[in-house]
């Protein structure tokens, strides 16, 4: 495995980063107290071309490869992790349309996130079905015209309130089918100039082709406020054969397709997040002082950041090998997408938590960075398959 950047790497690690300095980290701790979603600086990353990177070359003209992809996941990570989930949840929705859609799909429901800066939703979890998808209740029924409907809720779901197309998974003909299958809904483009404020409420969305999708008020979280969450209720959503993306059987199969490319995403938000934990942290213990000496020169306290920087370093080094499998499409690449996702969380609960205590009684108050930090971690571990789910995944390859 070659660590060296390449020239397009290298182009877009210093965009990323710049982007970063400048458009990010002066406003985010504002940003985070006021609990803003930052559609204009998603607007400006859109702009940049850091946003919608699994939409294929055919469709927008140029492609970026997945370890570029976590890499420039994870620079957006070292500035904000709800930032880079909102970014990524669009490559979230739009991966399964670029691995199984038709050409004709791929132009039809991938082509608008080229053109504009538009926003999309993943729909997996719902209320009784987090780690255990199978347990949804979300169905298309088949009507006499050859047509679906679709009901059902979903909750936990990223950029909801501002999504302009939603990928649901739902059973089919019935909610204790054991047959699952991918549909797209396209809903009226939202654009960042069409709102006078943020999101603050539940809204309706009436859809053209008939039924209408219910979007529940934000909600208020821990960690990550800059990523917008809401519930998304679908009443009689009418689905036309074209909007089943692939096998409308093999839904289960795609889920698991989406979530190998998402996870080593997922790595790459916990590598960013427990790289500026250790930084922020180093940057402190350099500056303050106790029994006369500075902290980070105190045996106890060097210690600490020892272990910081090596579950930091191993982490990194988990998440290249997953993209390099990922992108490579080798048979193994579930595994390995697993353990980066695993021990980049790992590594953000740990730098934040221990960052947190090298700042002692500073680290909780909400000037400093690191309790904000320490907040965002958490999630890292939760979503796309808490820590358990990945281990039996692992357990499941390894006998």
């Amino acid at each position: 495995m070659d660590f060296n950047l390449d020239e397009n790497q290298q182009m877009y690690f210093d965009m990323v980063t710049k982007f970063v300095k400048n458009e990010i980290s002066p406003f985010v701790l504002e940003w985070d107290k006021e609990h803003l979603f930052p559609w204009q600086t998603i607007k400006k990353a859109w702009e940049l071309g850091i946003l919608n990177l699994s939409i294929p070359e055919s469709v927008k003209g140029y492609e970026v490869d997945v370890v570029s992809t976590t890499m420039i996941i994870r620079e957006l990570s070292y500035g904000d992790t709800g930032i880079s989930t909102s970014a990524m949840c669009n490559d979230l929705a739009n991966t399964v349309i670029a691995q199984h859609g038709t050409d004709e799909q791929k132009e039809m429901f991938l082509k608008p996130f080229a053109t504009k800066p538009i926003l999309a939703s993943f729909c997996l979890t719902e209320p009784n079905a987090g780690s255990d998808n199978s347990a949804m209740t979300t169905f298309i029924q088949k009507l006499d015209n050859g047509n679906y409907i679709l009901n059902g809720a979903k909750c936990f779901i990223t950029n909801a309130s501002y999504a302009s197309q939603f990928t649901v998974f739902c059973k089919v003909g019935k909610p204790s089918s054991q047959l699952m299958a991918c549909v797209i809904v396209p809903a009226p483009h939202l654009l960042p100039e069409d709102l006078q404020g943020p999101i603050t409420t539940s809204r309706e969305i009436i859809l053209p082709t008939g039924g209408k999708i219910i979007l529940g008020k934000p909600e208020d979280k821990l960690g990550q406020r800059l990523s917008n969450t809401a519930s998304v209720t679908l009443e009689d959503v009418i689905i036309e054969p074209h909007q089943i993306i692939g096998d409308r059987r093999r839904g289960f199969q795609y889920v698991i397709d989406v979530l190998d490319y998402a996870r080593p995403m997922v790595a790459a938000i916990g590598v960013g997040l427990a790289r500026r934990a250790f930084d922020v942290t180093v940057a402190y213990t350099r500056e303050r002082k106790q029994f006369g000496q500075r902290i980070c020169d105190l045996p106890v306290a060097r210690n600490t950041l020892v272990q910081m920087w090596k579950k930091l370093e191993l982490s990194e080094l988990a998440l290249m090998r997953a993209a390099v499998k990922v992108q490579d499409r080798e048979e193994d690449r579930g595994i390995y997408a697993s353990l980066a996702k695993n021990v980049g969380s790992e590594a953000a609960l740990y730098c934040a938590n221990e960052g947190l205590h090298l700042h002692g009684g500073y680290g909780f108050i909400t000037e400093y960075e690191i309790s904000k930090l320490v907040r965002d971690a958490h999630i890292i571990d939760i979503y796309e398959g808490v820590r358990e789910v990945q281990d039996m995944i692992i357990g499941r390859e390894i006998v």
